[in-house]
């Protein structure tokens, strides 16, 4: 059977004015620049399946961003978003707040702060890492039940839209690395996609990763979601 492929793909900007961390917040949405974002990944998804890419499922988190970021990708491959509860945002103590020194230096905070390898002020990040890639390989197994045999020379693909965070906590794990990090070097620019490239056996051969829309990052809000 030819290899399967999970594309990770992060959601494009969000319409952020105030700067807080928003984490599972509802109602943060795409901005005008993230929506052109989305159409773009669209375009390439649309192009590697025109050149015979067997794209067969897609998924994304349950948060508004993600299920925007996943819906022109939808339209182009006439695919249904199925959403996953597994692949949403990282929990985080500091949700709905603005980040700053200032307030990082108040003393209620500091018992959030005592350990940045779990982290303290959130979801762990190796339960981050288990829930996507039991997302992950089910998001495989579909994609091959999707394809239904009929694979070319290409295995079957599956999309699915998420969030930085648990993204690279899951890569980070895939590639056999510590978990914690700082998080100013994360590779996991908005809509950039973390590619896992499996066996016929689920076994994880490779991690590639890419940025189609790396023409559109400069001057985009890097406010991270968690």
């Amino acid at each position: 059977m030819p290899q399967a492929t999970v594309h990770l793909l992060r959601h494009g900007e969000v319409h952020n004015p105030d700067g807080v961390l928003y984490g599972r917040l509802p109602e943060f949405h795409l901005s005008e620049l993230g929506q052109e974002m989305a159409r773009t990944l669209a375009e390439h998804f649309s192009r590697r399946a025109a050149g015979g890419a067997r794209i067969t499922y897609l998924a994304a988190s349950p948060l508004d961003r993600a299920q925007e970021t996943a819906r022109p990708t939808s339209d182009a491959l006439n695919l249904q978003i199925h959403t996953d509860e597994r692949i949403i945002e990282a929990e985080n103590y500091f949700e709905g707040m603005k980040v700053t020194r200032a307030e990082l230096r108040r003393p209620k905070h500091w018992p959030r702060l005592v350990n940045p390898l779990r982290p303290s002020w959130g979801e762990p990040y190796k339960n981050q890492a288990s829930r996507v890639m039991e997302a992950v390989q089910d998001a495989r197994l579909r994609a091959i039940e999707l394809a239904a045999g009929d694979f070319g020379t290409n295995g079957p693909e599956a999309i699915m839209v998420s969030h930085q965070l648990p993204i690279w906590a899951t890569r980070l794990s895939a590639e056999g690395k510590p978990l914690w990090h700082d998080p100013r070097k994360r590779e996991c620019t908005l809509t950039s996609i973390t590619s896992l490239v499996f066996d016929d056996a689920g076994t994880l051969l490779r991690v590639q990763y890419s940025e189609p829309a790396a023409s559109l990052l400069p001057g985009a809000s890097s406010t991270p979601g968690a």
